[in-house]
C-alpha cells in the first residue's frame, strides 16, 4: 500500500497529514503511527493528523501523538489541518470542524490561520503555577529567565509527578517581558520540549491575565519555532479564544508499506 502525506509545520510544531476520508488507514495500529513520528525509522513529527469526513461539519480532525496514540486537542495541527483541507478545495475562506474537544471555527488566510478554541471556565491556582484544559491540560510556570531552565529535567519532573504520572500533562514554563510572553513547552505523548504548543500558548495567556502579569486581551507569544497572537474576552469566564499564526506545508511525499 503506497500513503499519501503532506508534512506541516506551525511555528516549529510539526505534522504528518493524511487525507483518509477514504477510511483506508490504520489509526489502530499505533506502532505503525509511531514508526511513522520517528525521527530516525521513519518521516518525523510530533504527531499525526487524519482528516476526515464527519456530518454537519466540513471535515474531521484526529490527532496521534509522536508515541502511537491518540491525542488530545492540538492548536498548532488544527491551524495545520485548516490549510491542507485549504488546499484540498474543501472550504473557501472559513471552515467549520470536528476535533475530539468538539467543534472549531477557523479562519484561512494566505498568511495565517485563526483558529477558535473552547471556552475555559476553570483555572486552578497554586502557590507558584496555574492549571487549566484547553482542550489539553497545561501546566504553567512563570520564571525569570526561560533560556536557562532545563526544559526537559524540569518539565518531566511535573509531568511524571504522583498527580499527573497517570493522565500525564504539558508543562509550560513562562517569562513576560513588555507585556509579551516567551515559552518553552514539554509535551507529553511526545515526551520532550517541542518547538510550540498552541494549546499551551492559549493556557499561558489566559494563566498570565488571571494572574494579573499583563494587562491586554491581544497577546504576542514567542516560542522557540515562531511566533504566535491569542485573543480573548473575559466576563464570568474566558470565551472568544482565537489561536492566530503561520503554517508551513514543508513537504509531501509517498510512502510504500
Amino acid at each position: 500500500m503506497n500513503i499519501q502525506f503532506h508534512k506541516y509545520q506551525g511555528a516549529g510544531n510539526d505534522f504528518i497529514i493524511i487525507d483518509n476520508r477514504s477510511l483506508f488507514f490504520d489509526h489502530f495500529n499505533h506502532k505503525f503511527i509511531q514508526i511513522l513520528c520517528d525521527r530516525k525509522l521513519g518521516i518525523g513529527a510530533d504527531g499525526l493528523i487524519l482528516l476526515q469526513d464527519v456530518t454537519n461539519y466540513d471535515f474531521e480532525m484526529l490527532y496521534y501523538n509522536a508515541d502511537g496514540h491518540l491525542g488530545s486537542m492540538c492548536g498548532n495541527g488544527g491551524r495545520c489541518v485548516v490549510d491542507f483541507a485549504k488546499q484540498m478545495n474543501i472550504f473557501e475562506k472559513e471552515c467549520h470542524f470536528l476535533a475530539c474537544d468538539g467543534p472549531h471555527l477557523a479562519n484561512w488566510t494566505s498568511s495565517n490561520v485563526s483558529l477558535s478554541m473552547q471556552n475555559v471556565e476553570d483555572i486552578e491556582s497554586g502557590e507558584d503555577y496555574f492549571f487549566l484544559d484547553t482542550g489539553s491540560p497545561h501546566y504553567v510556570k512563570f520564571i525569570k529567565d526561560i533560556e536557562s531552565i532545563n526544559v526537559f529535567e524540569e518539565g518531566q519532573k511535573i509531568r511524571y509527578n504522583e498527580r499527573f504520572k497517570n493522565g500525564g500533562t504539558n508543562v509550560n514554563f513562562v517569562q513576560i517581558k513588555d507585556q509579551k510572553l516567551y515559552i518553552r513547552t514539554y509535551e507529553r505523548g511526545v515526551e520532550d520540549e517541542t518547538l510550540a504548543c498552541g494549546t499551551g500558548v492559549v493556557a499561558s495567556v489566559l494563566s498570565a491575565y488571571e494572574a494579573k502579569l499583563i494587562s491586554n486581551n491581544s497577546v504576542e507569544v514567542i516560542a522557540l519555532g515562531g511566533d504566535l497572537k491569542v485573543n480573548f474576552e473575559k466576563k464570568d469566564h474566558y470565551h472568544s479564544i482565537d489561536l492566530v499564526g503561520p503554517y508551513n506545508c514543508v513537504f509531501k511525499g509517498e510512502l510504500k508499506c
